[in-house]
């Protein structure tokens, strides 16, 4: 993986997955949306959709921990301080060889810069809130996130998927 090129890539995914408009309806529609894509695929995830302040959908598949609801809500924290994917702020850290903690002063039990989070952008207002995905590799859960932003918002998803590794 290239730090540098998923760096580009997820400011293009940022960029190209605003919303018109944003409800508890929709809300809804792309957490089961995820829920049924991760159920075919038999992935073990927790996924969670929420404005910042309101959760509005929240599931938790058969094989997950306690632990995939903390990570969801500590990945979900960064993109609300960050306003940014979860998984491009630890790109970002990575490539600085920092910490959230070292650099922003942001304790590990609230935050975790991995991948799963993604900012849902409003388009005329910014970011309003965030999907997030746990159970898979970083990069995994950041893909079926962006997967089903693209179908939830008709975009190809070849277009904007990272690169194979």
């Amino acid at each position: 993986m290239n730090l540098d090129h998923d760096l580009q890539a997820v400011a293009k995914q940022e960029h190209t997955l605003v919303f018109p408009r944003f409800d508890a309806a929709r809300a809804w529609q792309l957490g089961t949306f995820l829920r049924e894509l991760a159920i075919a695929r038999g992935h073990a995830v927790a996924i969670d959709v929420r404005t910042f302040g309101l959760p509005l959908f929240f599931s938790a598949l058969d094989g997950t921990a306690p632990d995939n609801s903390a990570w969801v809500r500590r990945k979900s924290g960064v993109v609300a301080h960050f306003r940014r994917s979860s998984y491009a702020v630890g790109l970002r850290l990575q490539q600085s060889g920092s910490t959230l903690v070292d650099k922003y002063g942001l304790p590990p039990a609230d935050y975790a810069a991995a991948g799963g989070s993604f900012p849902i952008t409003l388009a005329g207002l910014g970011v309003i809130g965030s999907v997030t995905v746990s159970g898979l590799t970083q990069r995994a859960d950041h893909e079926l996130v962006v997967e089903a932003l693209c179908a939830e918002l008709d975009h190809d998803f070849a277009d904007l998927a990272l690169d194979k590794v």
